[in-house]
């Protein structure tokens, strides 16, 4: 092919002024902070949704809001009942033990990849994230410290660079979010995570993929028995309840 049939693939530039903003839709925004709030349990599981008070929480009408319920129902966080509004979904225990046994089996391969492909400043970067989360574990921060531990699980994710993986670790995410949360109400376990993820990272930083995937591995699995543990607890303390009751 001539110089002058040449076919350039290259786009043109994009001068600053030319650039586009996405912007978030409202109902998109009070999705996030419901997920938040369900995540955090400021809306538990089988409570029933006020919509008239969310709508006065977020001052918004009814629609962004059902909008937003639309969205999280497809991620599984709410039912929507026909006639009788919404509520937020309950969590079994088994289905807690099944998205842990897969999600430790994604990060595991997620750490023995990153080891092989991060660089010296992307494995920096995350360990000063570390570091800030244990200065929020130190003082008692639940939800900055599990803000920040959410960015390393999914920084690790990231820095794979495989879209597969990445796009089915998100999808995962989206149901198993809260019982993540719901692990480190308990103190001791989450003095534990501590100690893991600083096994972690300097298995990371050690370049040890081997040594990284059976750390996180056991890790994500032993949150997972944590929560499961917590779930079958409260069954029993309803179950016991219930028959007193009776």
């Amino acid at each position: 092919m001539s110089g002058s049939n040449k076919v350039s693939l290259r786009l043109p530039a994009t001068s600053r002024h030319e650039r586009v903003i996405v912007r978030r839709s409202l109902h998109d925004e009070v999705a996030e902070s419901l997920r938040d709030m369900i995540v955090e349990n400021e809306l538990a599981p089988g409570e029933r949704i006020d919509e008239k008070r969310l709508c006065k929480l977020f001052a918004i009408s009814r629609t962004p809001l059902r909008e937003a319920l639309k969205v999280l129902a497809s991620e599984g966080l709410v039912e929507l009942v026909p006639n009788r509004g919404a509520r937020i979904s309950m969590i079994t225990s088994r289905e807690v033990e099944e998205m842990f046994e897969l999600a430790s089996g994604l990060e595991r391969l997620a750490a023995e990849l990153v080891v092989e492909r991060a660089t010296d400043g992307e494995l920096d970067e995350m360990r000063a994230t570390h570091q800030r989360m244990i200065e929020f574990h130190r003082a008692g921060r639940r939800s900055d410290y599990f803000r920040l531990n959410q960015r390393i699980h999914n920084g690790i994710i990231a820095l794979t660079g495989n879209a597969v993986l990445i796009g089915t670790y998100a999808e995962l995410m989206r149901k198993i979010r809260r019982a993540r949360y719901a692990a480190i109400m308990s103190q001791a376990r989450w003095d534990e995570s501590v100690h893991e993820h600083e096994d972690l990272m300097n298995a990371l930083v050690d370049r040890d993929g081997v040594r990284a995937g059976m750390v996180l591995l056991k890790h994500v699995r032993e949150t997972g028995e944590a929560v499961r543990s917590s779930i079958e607890a409260e069954d029993a303390r309803s179950a016991a309840a219930t028959e007193t009751a009776a």
